[in-house]
């Protein structure tokens, strides 16, 4: 049986050695190690084998006897025993090819949940990652050590980069193509609920502003839709910041967005928009919640 266990040892010199010195008598392989640097103590990370009918309990109770603290033992599979520089340099290839992949990529990597956390569970560490305005947050039961949020920071910058240059080589793609039909620039409309943008008499985009939600009145769902010939124009984004603001104005502290996983517009939508919002991915449905108290309302 393999189990990943994490585990906080005094930084002191033979901490491992009394730790290797008891799997040895237990008959416990110890197969993978990570370490990471503190200033009083040192997190381990160890892919452990163990003999056949061990658990979890039994697991946690060794490396307690051999002083360790804060002890989270997982079971895991032999992709737990894969080279750590070659998993970040997979991730980074993985969101450099889709960056709305980003929060299952990066949960993947620190074997964390990109889903909201079940509260009659156990206690989990938040890890918080910022791309542009966007937080993306995922957690885990094992804490998160300075190193982990310095990776998870970095591959949010690396999101980040990506994402302005391709919002740099679409705004001169438009500027140099005159995409807007021919210079065309939608009116936005506002009709009770939705906003509608406007070419020539016909609608282009739609963003609805729904009822609030029954669990959470002060968050209202929105969808919003552009037509495939208009897209990649900001008519979404326009749409989007109107959206919100329409939102506040009937009362909304928050808007929620709502989309397939693999949707790659959604993170430069709401980058574009300039506005604050926490992204979330589970299985393969994409969450976006935007706050909408500090906008400036919208009337018709």
């Amino acid at each position: 049986m393999l189990w990943r266990v994490r585990t906080t040892l005094p930084d002191r010199p033979g901490s491992l050695a009394v730790l290797a010195e008891h799997c040895g008598r237990a008959g416990v392989n110890i197969l993978g190690l990570q370490i990471f640097p503190g200033v009083e103590a040192v997190t381990d990370e160890l892919v452990l084998s163990t003999p056949q009918g061990w658990g979890a309990s039994g697991t946690a109770h060794l490396v307690e006897r051999a002083g360790g603290r804060n002890v989270v033992v997982q079971p895991c599979t032999e992709a737990a025993l894969t080279d750590q520089p070659t998993r970040y340099v997979q991730a980074a290839r993985a969101i450099l090819a889709s960056p709305m992949s980003f929060p299952d990529v990066v949960a993947r990597l620190f074997d964390a949940e990109a889903d909201p956390v079940d509260p009659d569970g156990p206690p989990q560490d938040v890890m918080e990652m910022t791309v542009g305005e966007v937080q993306v947050q995922v957690r885990r039961t094992a804490s998160f050590t300075a190193t982990e949020h310095a990776r998870g920071a970095a591959m949010a910058d690396l999101v980040s980069d990506v994402l302005q240059r391709t919002r740099a080589e679409s705004a001169i793609a438009v500027t140099a193509g005159r995409r807007m039909g021919g210079g065309a620039t939608p009116e936005h409309v506002v009709d009770g609920g939705s906003v509608s943008a406007v070419v020539d008499g016909v609608v282009v985009g739609l963003a609805t502003v729904q009822d609030p939600l029954a669990e959470d009145p002060s968050t209202r769902p929105v969808v919003l839709r552009v037509d495939p010939a208009w897209q990649r124009r900001g008519i979404g984004t326009r749409l989007l910041v109107d959206a919100a603001r329409l939102a506040h104005t009937l009362g909304a502290d928050e808007i929620v967005l709502t989309t397939r996983a693999d949707n790659q517009a959604v993170l430069p939508m709401v980058l574009a928009a300039g506005m604050r919002g926490r992204i979330r991915m589970a299985a393969d449905v994409l969450t976006v919640r935007v706050a909408v108290r500090e906008l400036r309302p919208l009337t018709s």
